[in-house]
């Protein structure tokens, strides 16, 4: 029987709230360890459906993941055993993708379907950028049937201009050509914090990196990599969904703990122009109740513009907002079809276009039964039913949890009355 959220809207929401380590980052450290025989010791690590998938794919290819104390795993080196990517994870999430580049270094072949992950990417993510640099690195690409098989003897430093801007596409590469031969330049780079955290662990580990979280990367080849500690930099999405849940709640005092704020500036330059009364600590941030919130637009960017995974819960905020404003999402084309689920909550919200929608506020929302269809519009109704009237159910909530660790008791410690059946 598929398990679901039972949420009663409406309580006060207030105390403190632990971020943890970025999914993001957490996802990308299990690939690299295909590429040195030495342990990797990885610290902060969240308790995720997508990092699981992550693991059981290392542990199919031939790696043993340990559990250790706390949130801290051990990645050991054992034998790689398979070139093959199983495609009941593949199929699961999107960053799996990140193991085709170490085998290509380490084994000279890949076989793996087209990646899976939420409802957004279907049909509408394609992996050409990764198959382009793969391509221009030396490895010959042959396509079957939305399966690909890649081989390569040995890969060698390249020149690659990102025809999008692609974070896991920048992160891909960049781990790939640590153990290319040459020097390889990548131009028109995601700049997110998880790229400058995975480049500086690579590069504690022997690889020679220079330029992560600028536009331009140039990494030159290394014979081998080593063994290391990685520790997750906290999840920046996570505590901007929270700050977005406590403005929206607008109940009571919400204090966001273990957070690195200057990862959110887009979001506080927003909140500055709604009227959200907030505080920015070193490692967290304290949201209090506003008098009033006015409506305020956005328009998503790749870092450090406002991130398109807060989108959704922005969306949910404006709802509140007194005025009415534009959201313009221009990185996924089905990320704001979620927003007719609000509209079925009671909110007034116009679809322009795919891209666009009109939001007018306030309105009053009551509970409905829902199902997620993506994990950031999944974590969107999970506010939306927090601040609504009367009882809210949602399913498909593998969605939610693929990226949340332990959502309800944590959603709990603030006040809110949310049940997993």
């Amino acid at each position: 029987m598929e398990q679901k959220f039972i949420i009663e809207g409406g309580r006060q929401l207030a105390g403190e709230i632990g971020i943890k380590g970025a999914k993001n980052a957490a996802l990308k450290i299990f690939p690299v360890a295909l590429m040195t025989e030495e342990p990797i010791l990885v610290k902060n690590l969240p308790e995720i459906e997508d990092v699981a998938r992550a693991q059981e794919m290392l542990a199919a290819l031939g790696h043993n993941v340990k559990k250790l104390s706390g949130d801290a795993c051990e990645i050991q080196y054992q034998s790689k055993r398979c070139v093959n990517l199983p495609a009941e994870l593949v199929n699961k999430f999107r960053a799996s993708i990140m193991f085709v580049g170490p085998l290509l270094a380490t084994c000279g072949e890949a076989e793996f379907p087209h990646p899976g992950g939420c409802v957004i990417g279907a049909g509408t993510r394609p992996i050409d950028e990764f198959l382009d640099g793969f391509a221009k690195m030396g490895a010959e690409v042959a396509e079957k049937e939305n399966h690909y098989r890649l081989t390569a003897k040995k890969l060698k430093g390249a020149d690659i201009f990102f025809k999008k801007i692609t974070v896991t596409g920048t992160e891909c590469l960049m781990t790939t050509a640590c153990l290319a031969d040459g020097t390889t330049i990548l131009k028109n780079c995601a700049m997110e914090p998880e790229v400058s955290a995975l480049a500086e662990f690579l590069n504690s580990i022997g690889a020679k990196i220079d330029g992560a979280g600028t536009s331009t990367i140039r990494i030159t080849g290394v014979k081998k990599l080593g063994g290391g500690e990685y520790n997750i930099i906290p999840d920046r999405i996570e505590a901007g969904t929270f700050a977005i849940l406590a403005a929206a709640a607008n109940n009571g005092e919400i204090v966001i703990q273990n957070c690195r704020p200057e990862h959110l500036e887009a979001l506080w330059v927003n909140f500055d122009k709604i009227g959200i009364d907030y505080n920015l600590e070193k490692n967290s941030v304290v949201i209090k109740p506003s008098k009033k919130r006015l409506a305020y637009g956005i328009k998503t960017h790749e870092y450090p513009g406002f991130a398109t995974d807060l989108q959704s819960a922005y969306t949910v905020l404006m709802t509140q907002a007194q005025g009415s404003c534009l959201i313009h999402e221009t990185i996924y084309d089905r990320r704001l079809l979620f927003t007719d689920l609000l509209t079925q909550m009671g909110a007034n919200i116009i679809m322009s276009d795919p891209h666009r929608v009109v939001i007018n506020g306030p309105t009053k929302l009551y509970g409905r039964k829902l199902v997620s269809p993506d994990l950031r519009a999944g974590i969107a109704l999970v506010i939306a039913a927090l601040i609504a009237e009367g009882k809210t159910e949602i399913g498909n909530i593998y969605q939610i949890e693929r990226g949340y660790e332990n959502i309800v008791e944590r959603l709990r410690g603030l006040g809110a009355e949310i049940t997993k059946m």
